[in-house]
């Protein structure tokens, strides 16, 4: 998906560089003041939709215009904080593993988890640092608005549980949490504008897509 988007991008600015040469040529050949006229127009360029969305028709400096500027929209940096939290009870699920899970699988699983989403959260902070914006409040109630996230009498039952049981429910409040992270990756995908913050959840979908496969193999 991170693909499709990128390529899109290109898409875009090959084909308003291609515009531009060809209103150019038409203007040499006419070399009347109508043809300047004409070519100020630029032609249309058809723009490969995002995935699930039809084709569209832009001019040549729209076109340009939207494959070049990759400013953060609001989408983008919601997404980021929210996704900094999200990775955040990841971590603090994968922190009980290693005193309470009986399987070494799961172990070798949360150690994944944990190896991957560390460093991401550092670069998310990161990003956020460099567009000026902050990592938000942080509260309960946007707890509770993100998919997948773990509610606090679950985390209370994960701390109490120990060897299988710790297991099978430690699989089921992961698959929910890494369900959670796709559908926010995929909804920033369709909503956001930054190149970057594109990278990141297409990074998220097409690794915990897998890891939630991994962990129902698990659970089975």
């Amino acid at each position: 998906m991170r693909r499709q988007v990128l390529r899109i991008r290109r898409s875009l600015l090959v084909a308003a560089l291609t515009a531009g040469v060809l209103a150019s040529a038409g203007c040499d050949a006419d070399g009347g003041g109508g043809s300047k006229d004409r070519a100020g127009e630029g032609g249309s360029v058809v723009a490969p939709g995002r995935p699930g969305e039809p084709a569209r028709t832009l001019s040549a400096s729209q076109a340009a215009e939207e494959a070049g500027v990759d400013t953060p929209n609001s989408a983008d940096v919601r997404y980021v904080q929210m996704m900094i939290r999200h990775h955040a009870q990841a971590l603090e699920l994968t922190k009980l593993v290693p005193s309470r899970a009986a399987s070494s699988p799961v172990k070798r699983l949360a150690e994944r988890i944990t190896a991957a989403q560390q460093p991401e959260i550092g670069t998310m902070k990161g990003w956020l640092s460099r567009h000026g914006r902050t990592e938000g409040s942080g509260g309960h109630d946007d707890h509770a608005g993100m998919p997948g996230m773990a509610t606090d009498e679950q985390l209370k039952q994960l701390r109490a549980a120990k060897g299988a049981a710790f297991d099978k429910l430690f699989l089921k409040l992961m698959i929910t949490h890494h369900q959670g992270a796709v559908t926010m990756a995929t909804e920033v995908l369709s909503e956001g504008n930054n190149v970057q913050v594109e990278e990141m959840a297409g990074d998220v979908v097409a690794q915990q897509t897998t890891e939630i496969g991994r962990m129902r193999a698990l659970s089975s």
